[in-house]
């Protein structure tokens, strides 16, 4: 199944690390956490702040601690097909909190959301269209698609993640209207 998930950080320097992660599964089920930071996750971008507006001292005294995080996602999205809108960020958020949970970093893999939006297209059109008008077409549906759904970031995870999924979403019914504009035309 298709999960988009999304991370919030302390800052975008190296040293960087998790302070927010959600996800949100195909049908529409999902899970939000605040992450208590391991105690080397020291690093914090009074600028970073300020656009996701969570205090260091909210995610000490009320996050989840880092460790529980990365086994509940382990637990949760293994085997699933995982994607993001910036899968190299969330990918170094992602090893950062599994590696300071003692958990393969590449325990889970990410992979960008624009590529999930392309197969569910293609998959929906191919058997309508000769290949060579099948590339067009699913071009065009996907520019359409980035045009109707590029809003500002929330910078909350789960609201971002939702976004994330409400464009896939909008991509495939864009694909299934189509879909049935070809059927009907015959």
């Amino acid at each position: 199944m298709l999960v988009f998930l999304d991370f919030e950080a302390s800052s975008l320097a190296k040293r960087s690390y998790p302070i927010e992660v959600a996800w949100v599964f195909e049908d529409g089920r999902s899970e939000s956490y605040l992450i208590r930071p391991a105690p080397d996750w020291t690093d914090w971008d009074p600028a970073a702040e300020a656009i996701h507006r969570i205090p260091r001292e909210t995610l000490v005294a009320d996050g989840t601690p880092h460790e529980e995080v990365a086994h509940r996602m382990i637990e949760q999205l293994t085997g699933h097909d995982l994607l993001a809108s910036a899968p190299s960020w969330d990918g170094k958020w992602m090893s950062a909190l599994l590696r300071a949970s003692g958990l393969p970093r590449r325990s889970l893999r990410l992979r960008d959301t624009d590529e999930a939006q392309r197969e569910t297209a293609i998959a929906i059109l191919a058997p309508l269209l000769p290949p060579g008008e099948l590339e067009g077409l699913v071009c065009e549906l996907l520019a359409h698609s980035e045009a109707m759904g590029r809003d500002t970031p929330a910078h909350r995870a789960l609201a971002d993640a939702q976004v994330e999924h409400g464009r896939w979403l909008g991509v495939r019914r864009a694909a299934e209207k189509l879909a049935q504009q070809l059927r009907a035309n015959g």
